[in-house]
């Protein structure tokens, strides 16, 4: 039986998912801070805006990404959330020079996605109130 301090144990396809959904967090985070240094006067509402949801938004999946690695019920929902949004970004950004990015990222949905769906991943985020941890 697992304590406070140490997850369930993690079936792989939801470490994969994890690693993923951090790993956008961490870019996205990146992304605002690259539009802090780009801020001007004439679009300072904007960019301030902007940047602020960057670092929010990154911030958000990367505590989602620990919910999936503590098996924490709670992070399912936002989890999958989050891929269809950025199924939609891809769709956007498809054609062009754009393409490869729009590829990226629907590769990295499509397989957090399918992760969080398999079996052993969906029996861990079973809703289970004994089992679940804490968010901090």
């Amino acid at each position: 039986m697992p304590t406070d301090s140490s997850p369930a144990v993690v079936p792989r396809p939801l470490k994969l998912a994890a690693a993923v959904v951090a790993a956008e967090g961490l870019v996205v985070a990146v992304l605002g801070i690259a539009e802090a240094f780009t801020i001007h006067s004439d679009r300072l509402e904007r960019g301030i805006t902007t940047t602020v949801f960057l670092l929010l938004y990154g911030a958000g999946l990367v505590l989602v990404a620990r919910g999936l690695y503590r098996t924490s019920t709670w992070s399912r929902g936002p989890t999958l959330f989050s891929q269809l949004l950025q199924l939609g970004v891809a769709w956007s950004f498809w054609g062009g020079s754009t393409t490869a990015v729009s590829v990226v990222l629907a590769v990295a949905a499509v397989a957090v996605l399918v992760a969080v769906f398999q079996k052993a991943s969906m029996a861990a985020l079973q809703d289970d109130p004994t089992r679940d941890h804490p968010v901090l």
